[in-house]
């Protein structure tokens, strides 16, 4: 028998079939879950609950909503109109500002220790403060304890604007994780198609979409960016009551189910969830669930990111690049930048006797 027969022998003893291949599975739960408006420490202690029973069902990774840490400001008017401020408004966010937290700080910490007591990989809706000035941020942990980082919305939408801050291009971060390249856009930021495909450009995979939309086009929105991307995407929405708010008659509250103001009644619904997780190939895993509280778990088969990019790797075989192509700025936005002299200029310079 020649070498080359034996070599072919080898290889047909040890190369898999494909239906021998391997397929690596993660579990992820999303927590469908309401802020407990103006007090952290027991958001976090609620989070904490969740996380535990998620890892007791076996979750990888959990997501939370959008602003979990700190509150979605549903309904919230802080007193604004156009040319028109008062003084009631500026102490409701006083108390808003009161409840977001510091990244990194003692809030991030916990988080992390949860993480790493639970061993998942985490990632959490907060509102972040930064001196004066609120950010709205997903947070990032290791199932080691980890806090790997952050991203900051980089539009907030409507009146949104009035309240945080613009996120740059520096904290638009895709993490490579044992489970797979983990990034995130912040609720409308999805509809930014380039923003969209600066996540695909950094080949993310398990697409993380923390939300206040539950409105019925958000579910279209998210199969079509699972299509798009070939990523798996999980879609987090918080649920929650008027009761789930603090009493303050500036509050206006729609019924989800009517569109019509409804802020009287204590278990109106006023965040009506919507959590959501889909595959790369369009289909719907887990949820929407649009009734209550709760977890929202699958079991992610890694391979269909494969099976979808076959047919459109949307920055990949699928993508023109001479044709088509985005620059995206990662540096950071300082309004202000200090210059320090280190070293006298020469014309600064004692002058030398000749």
């Amino acid at each position: 028998m020649s070498s080359t027969e034996d070599m072919s022998k080898a290889l047909k003893g040890t190369t898999p079939t494909f239906s021998d291949m391997p397929s690596t599975i993660v579990r992820a739960t999303i927590v469908q879950a309401s802020t407990v408006y103006n007090d952290t420490p027991k958001t976090i202690e609620k989070a904490g609950e969740f996380i535990a029973q998620a890892a007791s069902d076996g979750a990888q990774l959990v997501l939370f909503p959008e602003g979990y840490i700190g509150g979605y400001p549903r309904g919230y008017r802080f007193g604004i109109a156009v040319g028109v401020h008062n003084e009631d408004g500026g102490d409701s966010f006083r108390k808003y500002h009161a409840s977001a937290i510091a990244v990194p700080g003692p809030e991030v910490d916990k988080l992390a220790e949860m993480a790493r007591k639970h061993k998942v990989y985490l990632v959490m809706g907060a509102i972040e403060k930064d001196g004066y000035t609120l950010y709205c941020t997903a947070l990032f942990f290791s199932s080691e304890g980890r806090f790997l980082g952050k991203h900051r919305k980089v539009m907030p939408t409507s009146l949104e604007r009035c309240i945080w801050g613009c996120g740059d291009g520096s904290t638009i971060p895709v993490y490579d994780t044992p489970l797979g390249k983990l990034g995130a856009a912040i609720c409308w930021e999805n509809r930014m198609p380039l923003f969209r495909t600066a996540l695909y450009g950094k080949g993310i995979e398990l697409y993380c979409a923390p939300t206040a939309d539950g409105t019925k086009n958000w579910q279209s929105s998210m199969m079509h960016i699972a299509i798009e991307g070939g990523c798996f995407v999980l879609s987090a929405c918080q649920f929650s009551v008027r009761k789930d708010f603090p009493d303050h008659a500036d509050y206006l509250f729609t019924d989800p189910s009517s569109g019509m103001y409804d802020g009287e009644h204590q278990d109106t619904i006023v965040s009506q969830g919507g959590s959501v997780i889909i595959s790369p190939l369009g289909k719907i895993l887990a949820g929407p669930n649009f009734e209550s509280e709760g977890l929202i778990t699958a079991d992610l088969d890694l391979g269909d990111i494969a099976r979808a990019k076959l047919y459109f790797d949307v920055v990949g075989h699928y993508s023109r690049p001479e044709i088509f192509n985005l620059t995206v700025n990662e540096n950071q936005k300082k309004p202000v930048t200090y210059v320090s002299k280190s070293v006298k200029a020469a014309d600064d310079a004692e002058p030398q006797d000749n």
